[in-house]
């Protein structure tokens, strides 16, 4: 399930339940954001990126929260238990596609895209149109093979963060999201969100 992080602080991180498979960080796109993902870009170099790395390009525009969930969701499959249905398929599907591939697989799903626009209706707030310019991004961090991992499908693949492990994944995506905040530390416009499996 998805919740609320109340604040990035080791005592409101441990209210979540356990475990968090990811963190979802939507944030404002400013310029100092841009500055900051160049730097990224160019701090990843060559560094390997495991294989197991689910990644995928976004190409639907006003589409980054639901690929920031696929990106969660998708390397998170050994926690997760998917039921039958469109999610399950597009996973499967995309196995042995490129990010641009997964991309289009994600354009031509109907079943996805449409609940992609019942989710945005949903919400509290009114959804923009897809084609709409909006100034917020979301990214998300996972671990796959203990390496933390920043996924945004803006990017041109994934941008590993450092080493991490299952008991102190949640602590280190949390310093991920908070260099984010120092970038811009008169923005207050940043929220986030942690996917975490329901222990039954």
């Amino acid at each position: 399930e998805v919740n609320d992080v109340y604040g990035l602080e080791d005592e409101l991180l441990m209210m979540l339940p356990q475990p968090v498979l990811g963190l979802l960080l939507l944030f404002p796109i400013t310029d100092k954001y841009e500055e900051y993902a160049k730097e990224l870009i160019a701090k990843r170099g060559d560094a390997p990126i495991s294989k197991k790395v689910f990644y995928m390009k976004q190409t639907i525009s006003n589409a980054c929260g639901t690929v920031a969930l696929l990106h969660t969701v998708c390397n998170n499959t050994d926690s997760i238990q998917l039921q039958d249905g469109a999610l399950k398929e597009f996973i499967e599907s995309s196995a042995s596609k490129t990010p641009e591939e997964i991309a289009e697989t994600l354009e031509n799903s109907e079943s996805i895209c449409n609940s992609h626009d019942d989710a945005a209706r949903e919400g509290q707030t009114s959804a923009p149109a897809r084609e709409d310019s909006v100034d917020y991004h979301f990214v998300a961090f996972v671990r796959v093979e203990d390496e933390l991992y920043e996924l945004d499908g803006r990017k041109d693949g994934p941008i590993p963060m450092g080493k991490t492990a299952p008991d102190t994944f949640m602590k280190d995506a949390a310093k991920a999201c908070q260099e984010y905040m120092r970038r811009d530390p008169d923005n207050i416009h940043f929220t986030v969100l942690a996917l975490t499996a329901k222990m039954l």
